[in-house]
C-alpha cells in the first residue's frame, strides 16, 4: 500500500495514522520530496483525471497564468504540491482524498 502525498499535509498525516492502527502498512511517498516520474504520474492521471489537480490550493493559485492554462501532467511535473491529496493505492484500486467513503474503503 502506498500513500502519495506531503508530509506537511493534515489529511494525510490523518490517513497515514489511521492506515496504521487499522494494520496496514503504507508506505508514504512525498510528492515533493521524491519526485515522482511521467509514467508514476500518467497512472495517477489515468485513474483520475484532472481531478488529480487541487485547483483550491495556495500552491495551485502561486503558479504563473501560463502554467495554470496548461495540462494537468505539466502541472504536477513543474510544483507536485498541487496534487489533490492523499492517493491511496494497493495496486489494484485508488482512491483521492481522505473523506468518509475513502476512509469506509480502507478501513
Amino acid at each position: 500500500m502506498i500513500l502519495y502525498g506531503l508530509p506537511t499535509c493534515s489529511d494525510c498525516k490523518k490517513a497515514l495514522k489511521a492506515l496504521e492502527d487499522e494494520g496496514h502498512k503504507p508506505t508514504f511517498r512525498d510528492v515533493r520530496g521524491e519526485p515522482m516520474s511521467e509514467a508514476e504520474w500518467a497512472v495517477l492521471l489515468a485513474e483520475f483525471g484532472d481531478n488529480l489537480v487541487d485547483r483550491k490550493s495556495q500552491a495551485y493559485r502561486n503558479l504563473n497564468a501560463w502554467m495554470r492554462e496548461s495540462e494537468a501532467d505539466a502541472q504536477l511535473a513543474d510544483t507536485p504540491a498541487v496534487m489533490a491529496r492523499p492517493v491511496i493505492t494497493d495496486g489494484t484500486k485508488y482512491t483521492l482524498g481522505w473523506d468518509d467513503t475513502v476512509k469506509a474503503e480502507w478501513l
